[in-house]
């Protein structure tokens, strides 16, 4: 929820396993330990084709279902999409593609 708690001083705190490291044991299960940069991309679309409200859903639920992509916002005044993606996973053109295969017309903005 973004809120900051007070974090209780007199709580003990156990030690874990150094990073990279895999469990180990009979239950352990096999962990990718590789540590990879964060992939996330902010991009910004225009669109044309809205004629209400409801084109707002439609996008959203049509792009929020690509994989990659983490958090998608379609602003209906200003014709805005924003979508927070791993562009490996779901590339600018792709995000663009379920657009249109929505009934809509998307290119990339500056703003």
């Amino acid at each position: 929820n973004g809120s900051l708690r007070a974090m209780d001083t007199d709580t003990e705190v156990q030690p874990t396993a150094p990073v990279g490291t895999a469990p180990t044991g009979p239950n352990a299960k096999e962990v990718n330990t590789m540590n990879t940069a964060n992939t996330t991309t902010h991009t910004l679309l225009r669109a044309e084709g809205f004629s209400c409200p409801s084109c707002v859903n439609k996008i959203e639920k049509q792009v929020g279902r690509m994989k990659g992509v983490e958090n998608v916002k379609v602003h209906f005044a200003s014709a805005r999409i924003e979508v927070d993606h791993d562009e490996a996973k779901a590339s600018v053109d792709d995000i663009i593609a379920v657009i249109a295969k929505a009934g809509y017309k998307a290119a990339a903005s500056a703003f």
